[in-house]
């Protein structure tokens, strides 16, 4: 609390001295939120919230090989999860597979690794849709086309890669660790042994795809799950409609923008992410799309609020019907993930006079 206050009495100076210093139209910036369409902002977060569902729906059935539970009782989780890495930041990324282990009584190494699974089929789905609408674009749609084109052709390459490598590791995963575990033992045991641990722990997260139509099943679901999410990305990017560029623009741009957000949160910070997060994505607007700075900060914005921080009031809500404390579930999720990191890598004695 003590540093998001001293972070907000900086951010509050940097903004006075912006307003008087730096050439950007306060007015303008106003003026542009007011006169959006807030119809497809709605809809935008409207999207979001059923992408929630559709995550909670997703990780019941990564669960429901070990245990079957109800597919809509886990959505809170995701929820309150959310709410945790929007408000104290990426450290509380634990925060989902330590809540439902929790809830549904599993070990909490196994809904690690189904989470190590999901965000595997979050990037491949991201890199898909992404590549492939990149690809389909018309002429004209993107600046730079032969540079997205060539980041589309490598997504898709990525894509196949990733997925082989899933094979692979579902087929013969003792092999695959050991393999890795021998060749970067030979550079240093701890590194080699550690990155041995984290497939055998990706491995065990696989076996929640049992079947080719589990697999068939989890990857429909990732897609429509990033379906809404771009559609949201979509519709609050053309909500500002009194700027041509965002009021026409099209899904290709669109999916511009939820990768350039994407990267700019992986290493979110609290509080200050946000700022940060607005910046990179206002000038990725203007760079690519030749966006004034009002209009592109306005739209930045407005994309952090749906897609990221939109989640913030019902997840505290929730979280208080759950009785769940978000601070102290981030910090004992952090602490019971060593626990369990350190028990999993703690050689097994053998008995005495083996």
């Amino acid at each position: 609390m003590i540093v998001s206050l001293v972070v907000l009495a900086l951010l509050l100076g940097l903004g006075f001295w912006a307003y008087y210093h730096v050439n950007f139209s306060f007015a303008n910036f106003r003026d542009q939120l007011q006169l959006a369409d807030w119809s497809k902002i709605v809809i935008g977060l409207g999207c979001i919230y059923l992408a929630y569902v559709v995550r909670g729906i997703r990780w019941a059935l990564l669960v429901r090989p070990n245990k079957k539970i109800p597919l809509f009782s886990l959505v809170g989780t995701q929820v309150i999860g959310f709410t945790s890495v929007a408000l104290v930041g990426r450290v509380a990324d634990l925060t989902r597979p330590y809540l439902t282990a929790k809830k549904t009584g599993l070990a909490l190494s196994t809904q690690i690794a189904v989470y190590i699974v999901e965000r595997l089929f979050d990037a491949g789905s991201m890199a898909l849709i992404f590549s492939t609408a990149i690809l389909l674009a018309p002429a004209g749609a993107l600046p730079h086309p032969e540079v997205f084109k060539k980041v589309g052709y490598w997504g898709l390459a990525g894509t196949v890669a990733g997925a082989l490598f899933l094979v692979l590791v579902r087929l013969a995963g003792g092999v695959v660790a050991s393999f890795f575990e021998r060749t970067f033992g030979a550079l240093s045991k701890s590194l080699g042994h550690a990155i041995g641990e984290k497939i055998r722990s990706f491995r065990t997260g696989l076996n929640t795809l049992r079947t080719p139509a589990d697999l068939a099943i989890t990857l429909a679901v990732s897609l429509a799950m990033w379906g809404l999410i771009t559609a949201a990305y979509y519709e609050t990017a053309r909500a500002f409609v009194a700027n041509p560029q965002l009021a026409t623009l099209t899904v290709a741009q669109g999916l511009v923008l939820m990768i350039v957000s994407g990267g700019a949160s992986v290493f979110q910070l609290p509080i200050l992410g946000w700022f940060t997060q607005i910046g990179i994505v206002a000038t990725a607007i203007s760079k690519f799309f030749g966006v004034a700075p009002e209009p592109a900060t306005a739209c930045a914005a407005m994309l952090l609020v749906v897609t990221f921080l939109g989640v913030v009031p019902v997840g505290l809500i929730w979280a208080q019907f759950e009785h769940v404390s978000l601070r102290k579930v981030a910090a004992e999720s952090e602490h019971a993930a060593e626990v369990d990191e350190d028990a999993s890598q703690k050689p097994v004695e053998e008995p005495s006079g083996a």
